[in-house]
Parts: structure tokens; C-alpha cells; sequence
């Protein structure tokens, strides 16, 4: 310990030092006060209304129908969208008698075709 007092080298008039080893530090726990505005948790916070539970059935409901709808659909769905593999020769000379059914179609509606006036046909 360290320290001037009157027998010592302090100064005339003040105090004399004390050593910081002599200090005790002292701590105060304080409680915190009760905050006035609770954060919108008032008297009726966490109570439920009638209009809520209609509204939450409502979702539910609807959240059904959703479900059966779409199971519909996808019962609708193919297993794949591949062609299948042993009729790609039958499709094949399907799309080709496609095209001649088409030319042939195509070739007799030029010649009975009516003139653009919308009378009959002119023969030459």
C-alpha cells in the first residue's frame, strides 16, 4: 500500500493517494422498469373471433376442392408423352395417308370452287 499522509512527502492541503489496490468496485443490479406500451399484446391479444374460425373453415374448404380438382386433371395425364415404340411405323403411313387426304381435298376444292363474285363457276 501506498500512501502520503501527514508524516510523509504528500502535498500540504490535499488529500493524500491512495493505491488502486486499496478501490473496490461495486456493481448495482437494477430491474429494468415495466415497459408501458406491451407491443400491441393487450387484454384481448391471443383471443380468437368467431369470424376467424368461419374464415379459417372457409380455407379449408376451399383447399379441399383445390386438391380433388387437381387429382382430376392429373388422372387425366398420360404415364409418358413419349410416342409409343411398335406403332412408329403405323404412324408413319398414317401422317402419310394424312398428306394425300389433304392434297386430294386441296385439289378438288380449286376446281369446284365458285368464282370470288359468289356466282358459278365459269366454264372456258
Amino acid at each position: 500500500m501506498i500512501a502520503f499522509g501527514p508524516g510523509g512527502a504528500g502535498l500540504a492541503g490535499l488529500p493524500a493517494p491512495v493505491a488502486v489496490a486499496d478501490t473496490m468496485p461495486v456493481v448495482l443490479a437494477v430491474k429494468d422498469p415495466e415497459p408501458k406500451d406491451k407491443g400491441g399484446q393487450g387484454e384481448d391479444f391471443g383471443k380468437s373471433s368467431p369470424v376467424g374460425l368461419l374464415l379459417l373453415i372457409v380455407f379449408f374448404v376451399a383447399v379441399i376442392f383445390l386438391i380433388r380438382s387437381m387429382t382430376k386433371h392429373l388422372k387425366r395425364v398420360p404415364a409418358s408423352f413419349d410416342p409409343p415404340e411398335d406403332d412408329a411405323p403405323a404412324a408413319e403411313a398414317s401422317a402419310e395417308a394424312t398428306a394425300e387426304a389433304s392434297a386430294v381435298a386441296a385439289s378438288s376444292a380449286t376446281s369446284d370452287a365458285p368464282e370470288p363474285d359468289g356466282g358459278p363457276k365459269k366454264e372456258a
